[in-house]
């Protein structure tokens, strides 16, 4: 059969912007060749509609060895009792939870996506916020933190089915034993979207949701550094409060009720391909080479912060307790999100428009910028190499007008990328 030159030739000039740039978008990362091998291999002509053992179709015996396989390397990694590793994305993960557990116009309590949540959480234009009745609770204005004795007040007021925590451009930790007694006293359940933060918690930088919460979602990308996608996983404490009689310590009901709603609920046939590449990924996140990683993700995070807040910018909450931070560009003066991430893209930076809490601009303009460390590390840059990225976007932003300086600035990352090869 004919080379398809055209989508190659197209890849390939995805290859060099992604070798010769700086990549700051929080929730990217770059994959490992073996997890991208796993993805290009015969497990995309399987199809494989159920569970392992449980298949709709036949001649599933070696893909139903590498769910499992994939399964037990998750929990090995986050000390869940059960996942489902079946999700296409985070979203579809969220999907498939609120499908299981809730009913058309059940309220449900989520972070503000203006605030740093996201989509899936409540938001007007995704399902979720058409489907089901959404409430919202936010950071305060003056620390750019979330006040849990607010969250309880709203909670109390809105009496939510489902509490939401996670985030997709909040820096800091969460209280997830705070937020467990919140819904407990509301009678709700407690869901934490980890798709950000995941590699840090699998690896014990931050606080363990399992512990507190009866779901746990989160993709398989951004810190885990796996292939696109999403799971859902449940510890060993399960109490629900929906009527299920579920005795505590035993989450067989309550599983077999997120599988339905996986599987026929909002999917069909299982991507065995990217299930083979998350069982890579999570085996690479079970190493010591991994631990050393993500460690350095974090150590790298809280330097660009401190940079960025040296240099006169303005980051939501003061710091970073994650691998990202939001920075909100009014303390520079008029410069928007989207006037930023225009001008450093023309210097092969990277990084995303966002809106920053109580913005006065639209989601498309938008007053601030998300910045990750998680895919710069991964190139085996450390923190003098995070100060000099902050010093190449404050001269970038302090030129936008001026294209002779972003072409230097691009000539120096084009060149200073070539330090830090992205596939040996």
């Amino acid at each position: 059969m004919q080379r398809d030159h055209k989508v190659f030739d197209l890849i390939q000039k995805e290859n060099e912007r992604q070798e010769n740039g700086i990549e700051l978008i929080a929730s990217e990362n770059f994959a490992s060749r073996q997890v991208m091998e796993a993805m290009g291999t015969v497990l995309t002509n399987k199809y494989a509609e159920g569970l392992p053992g449980r298949r709709y179709y036949g001649g599933c015996e070696v893909v139903d060895e590498i769910e499992d396989l994939a399964r037990e390397r998750a929990k090995e990694l986050f000390g869940a009792s059960w996942v489902n590793v079946q999700p296409h994305s985070g979203a579809q993960a969220n999907a498939a939870v609120m499908l299981a557990v809730l009913k058309p116009g059940d309220t449900i309590l989520g972070f503000d996506l203006s605030h740093g949540g996201h989509l899936t959480h409540g938001s007007p234009v995704n399902f979720s916020g058409k489907l089901y009745r959404p409430s919202f609770y936010g950071v305060e204005k003056e620390t750019g933190m979330v006040n849990y004795d607010h969250v309880e007040e709203i909670a109390k007021k809105e009496k939510p089915r489902l509490i939401i925590c996670g985030a997709s451009a909040y820096s800091r930790e969460w209280d997830y034993e705070r937020l467990r007694e919140i819904a407990d006293e509301v009678d709700a359940l407690l869901m934490a979207d980890i798709a950000h933060p995941a590699g840090l918690i699998a690896r014990g930088l931050l606080d363990d949701p399992l512990e507190f919460c009866h779901i746990v979602t989160t993709t398989t990308h951004k810190t885990l550094r796996g292939p696109r996608g999403g799971m859902i996983m449940m510890g060993d404490d399960f109490d629900n409060p929906f009527g299920l009689k579920t005795p505590k310590g035993n989450i067989r009901k309550m599983s077999a009720l997120l599988d339905s709603g996986v599987f026929p609920g909002t999917q069909g046939g299982p991507l065995e391909h990217v299930i083979a590449a998350k069982a890579v990924a999570f085996g690479e996140a079970l190493t010591d080479e991994y631990m050393d990683y993500i460690i350095q993700v974090k150590k790298n995070a809280a330097v660009m912060a401190k940079r960025f807040m040296e240099k006169g910018y303005d980051v939501i909450s003061g710091g970073t307790d994650n691998h990202l931070m939001l920075i909100d560009l009014r303390s520079k003066g008029e410069i928007t999100g989207k006037e930023a991430e225009n001008a450093l893209i023309k210097a092969d930076v990277t990084i995303n428009k966002n809106m920053v809490p109580f913005d006065t601009r639209s989601p498309f303009v938008t007053s601030g910028i998300r910045v990750g460390t998680a895919a710069v590390t991964t190139r085996g840059m450390k923190e003098s190499d995070m100060e000099k990225i902050v010093d190449l976007i404050d001269e970038v932003l302090a030129n936008i007008d001026n294209e002779d300086k972003i072409r230097d600035v691009k000539e120096f990352v084009n060149s200073w990328m070539k330090k830090f090869p992205l596939y040996k």
